[in-house]
């Protein structure tokens, strides 16, 4: 590729002419601040916090959209481009919810962060700051516009990545606000919970709505038998909480510290994921046998499962009628595992730490309970369990390691895959391959469905038959392949998607990542590292071959897809209206329509 040559703060570089200046100036690492940026996805230049010298320029110039060029000379830290930012943040500021102590991003904000980097000790700016309602009426997501900067990072993601463009900006000037359209509610809009806006907002403006006292009162109260279970991805990432490397797998520590919180017992939903595939790898093969509705798309992913209710209700018959793992377990913590410990169900009380903000609507789902008892109690995020570890004062980075309780707590290799883009599919394989051959297959790595390309396809020989299937994550991704599907385009048995892009290990519960960072690091990548490391560490790495799942069959179940089966790990999905309107806003609409005739 083409390059130019500049010089920045007098350091001379050589770039890729399509580079902006504050790719080059990163590129010889000079720091150039940023609050609104985020590469490939809100590259807008709205914050100016990233402005620059430019010799021969009339104006300080915005680095992150402003293109290279042979010749230029740069300067990023002179007294003008100092105080310019210095007044650009105190304007910001000034329209900014200043309670940073009470705060739940208290310190890991970019914006606390930045003025502290550019010494900004105090605000000459005073806005009005009306307080404005906060929107906490969804079970996942809580949107508060006191907190909000108008970045716009929450719009881009949503509209780029995830292809929904639930929010955008409403209203004009002072009253500018980031919202769902016709001033709904979180709870009331067509938004899948995925919580990507969470992940990448730089405050508190958006975050995801917390079960953290419930869990403690529960764990307080004498009559609850109070349990917990730990999906794949959070081992993954708690550690970054507590100033790991990302990608550090955690697990031991993290078991350990759910004892000392107080848990009864510490479950693994890997054991529910090896159960999902006895239970979907059968539906799947019933579908090929029998003249099923193909493709079977997979339903593990709560966001995927809502967008598909929202935008594509025309196939869900093509969705799996399997629960997610979290609902699964959840389902025979409340039912087999009071049976074996001579429990009263109803005192057995189920919490869930998950990467992903959706798992909370998800467990408050209507079809997700049996007899009356919900499936799952209360959910935490990967973020949430973080903070309850330190408000116990729990030294994690000290602890030693321990291991699941029994049973439920057994799991293989095949179930701590399910975290990562394409482990839900290559699980699946490895036990379908099995079923169809009648062997005990030695070669389980089928890295064809691996990484983070949008679309994974692979057509895998399983006895004889040849098997098509495709992997997404993130629901853009999805959206392009589900119109292919509808026009017959694409042909495939098995569709694994997911709603957040990479997986669950970049979940909207995880950890809060600087900008500066994701731009730099994968998350995706590195985070499923550690998921993979795991799996290559088991003795057991296919789900049928979990003793205690297959235990839980023959003394429980029956057997895969059978009646008891359908009665607690099976479920539907129903069609959801886009923004219905209410009799009032019908009204609005005819009388608008009547006039404008």
């Amino acid at each position: 590729m083409e390059k130019v040559n500049l010089t920045i703060d007098n350091v001379s570089v050589s770039v890729p002419k399509n580079y902006t200046i504050l790719d080059a100036a990163r590129e010889i690492g000079i720091d150039i601040p940023t609050l609104c940026y985020l590469k490939e996805t809100n590259e807008i230049g709205a914050c100016r916090m990233c402005l620059v010298e430019i010799e021969g320029a009339r104006n300080l110039q915005a680095s992150c959209v402003h293109p290279v060029g042979e010749g230029m000379v740069i300067k990023t830290n002179t007294k003008k481009v100092r105080e310019t930012r210095r007044d650009n943040l105190e304007l910001i500021l000034s329209n900014h919810n200043r309670d940073c102590l009470a705060c739940f991003r208290n310190g890991n904000c970019e914006l606390q962060t930045l003025s502290e980097d550019l010494n900004v000790s105090k605000v000459e700016f005073e806005g009005t700051n009306p307080v404005k309602p906060v929107d906490d009426k969804s079970h996942s997501i809580v949107r508060d516009p006191n907190k909000c900067v108008l970045c716009g990072r929450c719009v881009a993601v949503c509209q780029k990545t995830q292809g929904i463009s639930v929010l955008d900006f409403t209203k004009r000037g002072f009253e500018t606000e980031v919202a769902p359209a016709f001033d709904r509610s979180m709870a009331d809009a067509p938004c899948i919970y995925c919580g990507q806006c969470i992940t990448v907002c730089p405050v508190a403006a958006l975050r995801e709505k917390s079960d953290i006292e419930r869990v403690w009162d529960a764990l307080e109260d004498p009559t609850k038998h109070v349990v917990v279970q730990t999906a794949p991805a959070v081992r993954a990432a708690l550690g970054e909480e507590f100033g790991m490397e990302i990608g550090t797998r955690v697990t031991g520590k993290m078991v350990t510290a759910l004892k000392r919180l107080g848990f009864k017992k510490v479950f693994d939903t890997n054991f529910a994921a090896d159960l999902t595939i006895m239970e979907e790898g059968t539906e799947l093969l019933d579908r090929i046998q029998n003249g099923g509705k193909l493709p079977m798309i997979t339903s593990c992913s709560p966001g995927w499962v809502r967008y598909c209710e929202f935008y594509y209700p025309e196939l869900l018959e093509n969705l799996s009628t399997c629960k997610s793992p979290q609902q699964m377990m959840g389902a025979v913590l409340k039912s087999y595992y009071p049976q074996m410990n001579n429990l009263d169900p109803k005192s057995v009380f189920v919490v869930s730490v998950m990467p992903c903000t959706s798992k909370k609507t998800e467990s408050a789902r209507e079809e997700m309970q049996a007899d009356g008892i919900r499936d799952v109690d209360a959910v935490l995020t990967t973020r949430e369990l973080a903070k309850m570890i330190k408000e116990a004062r729990i030294e994690f980075n000290k602890l030693e390691d321990s291991t699941f309780d029994e049973f439920f707590g057994d799991y293989t290799g095949a179930g701590v895959i399910f975290g990562a883009t394409g482990g839900v599919m290559e699980a699946a394989i490895r036990t379908v391959a099995d079923i169809l051959t009648g062997e005990d297959l030695e070669e389980i790595n089928y890295t064809a469905v691996r990484g983070i390309d949008n679309l994974k396809e692979a057509t895998v020989n399983l006895g004889g038959k040849e098997i098509k299937v495709a992997v997404v994550h993130g629901t853009k991704s999805a959206s392009e392949l589900l119109e292919l599907v509808k026009a017959g385009k694409a042909d495939y048995h098995f569709i694994e998607v997911m709603g957040c892009s990479g997986g669950c290990v970049t979940g909207g519960g995880q950890p809060q990542v600087p900008s500066k960072v994701r731009d730099t690091v994968d998350l995706r990548v590195e985070r499923a590292k550690a998921l993979y490391e795991e799996d290559a560490l088991m003795t057991v790495r296919k789900s049928h071959k979990n003793e205690s799942v297959q235990r839980l069959y023959a003394e429980f179940l029956g057997k895969p897809n059978g009646h008891k089966s359908h009665e607690l790990l099976h479920t539907h999905y129903t069609k959801r209206e886009i923004y219905p309107l209410d009799k009032k806003e019908e009204n609005k609409v005819l009388e608008a329509a009547v006039t404008e005739a």
